[in-house]
C-alpha cells in the first residue's frame, strides 16, 4: 500500500462534482461518475484523454505516493497528520484557471500562492520520516537523467523531484496530449470548469490518499481540517449568528440595532 498527502476540495464542493464528472470517477467513493456532455467531444474522447488523472484522482499533491517506513504504522501517520493539520491556518488561493502544464491540461493559480508553497514544504519536512527510502526501480522510473540538478537532489533527499523550490500547485485534468488534441480540448475544458473558478479556492483541509496496490486507483482515505476544529466551529457559528441573530446562543449580546429597537418599543 502507498499513501499520499494532497489537497482536494470537499466532497460537496461544485469543483469536486465537476472534476468527478470530467474524470469519470469520484475520488471520495472511488465509484465511476457519469461523463459530462461536452460539445465537440465524445464520451470515448473524454475517457481516453483523462485515463491518467482518473487513476490518481482529482487532487493537488503535496507529498507524492510513498510506502510507509518499516518503523511507522498507519495509525501513527493518521495521528501525526491530524495534529499537523490542526496547527495550520486555513487560507485561500485567489483564483484558479485552466492552464497548459507541459503537454497536459490542469488547474493552476493565476498567481503563485506563497501560502500553498510553504504548506507543501512543511508537509514534506514533517512527514519525511514516515516515508520508506526509494528503491532503485523507483528511482529509475523517475527518469533521473532528464532531471535538473535541483530536481535530482530533491529525488534523493525527499523522494520526489518536484518539491521545495521545484513545487508548483496544480490539479491535473488530462494526460499527455498530442497538439491537435490540445487544441480541441482547451475551449471545452474552460467552458466546463470556469463556472467553478469564479471564487477563491479555500484551502481548509489536507487529504490522505491511499493506493491499495500498485496501479490501483487512488482515493481519499480521510480528510483533516486545517486549524483547531473548535476554533473553526466557533467562527462558523459566529458567522451564522451575524447573518441571523435568532441563531445567537442564549445570553449572547444582541446586535445594537435590535437593542435600540427594543428600547423604542417600550416608550
Amino acid at each position: 500500500m502507498r499513501y499520499a498527502i494532497c489537497f482536494t476540495p470537499p466532497m460537496a464542493d461544485p469543483l469536486s462534482a465537476t472534476a468527478a464528472s470530467w474524470l469519470g470517477r469520484n475520488v471520495y467513493s472511488g465509484e465511476p461518475a457519469e461523463l459530462p456532455s461536452v460539445a465537440g467531444l465524445s464520451a470515448a474522447d473524454v475517457a481516453y484523454h483523462t485515463a491518467v488523472p482518473r487513476r490518481f484522482g482529482f487532487h493537488a499533491v503535496m507529498m507524492s505516493p510513498f510506502r510507509l517506513h518499516p518503523d511507522m504504522t498507519e495509525p501513527k501517520l493518521l495521528k501525526a497528520l491530524m495534529h499537523f493539520a490542526g496547527a495550520q491556518t486555513p487560507f485561500e488561493i485567489d483564483r484558479l484557471e485552466v492552464a497548459r502544464i507541459g503537454r497536459c491540461f490542469g488547474l493552476m493559480p493565476q498567481v503563485p500562492s506563497t501560502a500553498m508553497h510553504l504548506l507543501a514544504a512543511n508537509v514534506i519536512q514533517e512527514f519525511d520520516a514516515f516515508r520508506a527510502p526509494l528503491s532503485e526501480d523507483e528511482i529509475e522510473r523517475s527518469d533521473p537523467d532528464r532531471l535538473t540538478a535541483p530536481q535530482f537532489s530533491n529525488l534523493h533527499r525527499w523522494g520526489d523531484p518536484h518539491v521545495m523550490d521545484e513545487y508548483r500547485f496544480h490539479m491535473m485534468l488530462t494526460g499527455p496530449l498530442a497538439p491537435d488534441a490540445m487544441r480541441r480540448l482547451e475551449a471545452p475544458l474552460r467552458d466546463l470548469f470556469e463556472p467553478c473558478l469564479s471564487k477563491p479556492l479555500s484551502i481548509g483541509s489536507l487529504a490522505l490518499f491511499v493506493e491499495q496496490e500498485t496501479g490501483a486507483p487512488m482515493r481519499v482515505h480521510s480528510q483533516h481540517p486545517l486549524g483547531k476544529i473548535s476554533t473553526n466551529t466557533r467562527a462558523e457559528r459566529a458567522k451564522r449568528a451575524a447573518a441571523d441573530p435568532s441563531l445567537a446562543p442564549q445570553g449572547a449580546v444582541r446586535p445594537l440595532p435590535l437593542i435600540v429597537a427594543a428600547l423604542m418599543a417600550q416608550r
